[in-house]
């Protein structure tokens, strides 16, 4: 009778990739789904929307409006004193303006201030402002009867407010 030896397992191959397949297969999942929470569950427009299936459907009454009135405006803000003044033409009647800065990325970092008629100006104030990103605009009246978009550019303390859908 002849006597085999068995070999180590350690030194088989085929048991590493029996090992390495499943391992990675896990590692991947556990990756995956860290991914997926980190990222959160907002959506990038913070309106109110009606979904049917796949459709999202949002009500642009308040940007028929602004587009009716003519509304358009200038935003600025100063690096220095966080002071906001906001020019708008023509000048609509509202004791309250909304002014909204809409973060790319993430939600949580969304600011919304209220702004006051100043003579020239709507004015209002923010805090600890961080112009190293862009950020979306949106100007409404208080009651949400008109409102008006833009682009904040990285570094830049301007933007140019206009309605989102063309006049009628």
């Amino acid at each position: 009778m002849i006597e085999r030896k068995h070999a180590d397992w350690r030194r088989e191959k085929m048991v590493w990739l029996m090992l390495a397949l499943p391992t990675a297969a896990v590692v991947a999942g556990v990756a995956t789904l860290i991914i997926a929470l980190r990222a959160g569950g907002q959506d990038s427009v913070p309106d109110p929307v009606r979904r049917s299936a796949q459709i999202q459907t949002g009500d642009l009454s308040a940007d028929a409006r602004a587009a009716r009135l003519s509304l358009s405006g200038v935003l600025r803000i100063d690096a220095e004193t966080g002071a906001i003044a906001v020019e708008l033409q023509p000048r609509p009647e509202a004791t309250v303006l909304e002014l909204h800065l809409i973060h790319p990325v993430d939600a949580a970092a969304d600011r919304s201030i209220s702004l006051t008629p100043g003579t020239d100006a709507w004015l209002g104030r923010i805090s600890d402002f961080d112009g190293g990103h862009a950020w979306r605009v949106r100007l409404a009246a208080s009651d949400g009867r008109w409102r008006i978009h833009g682009r904040l550019p990285a570094g830049s303390r301007t933007a140019t407010l206009k309605p989102a859908l063309a006049e009628p």
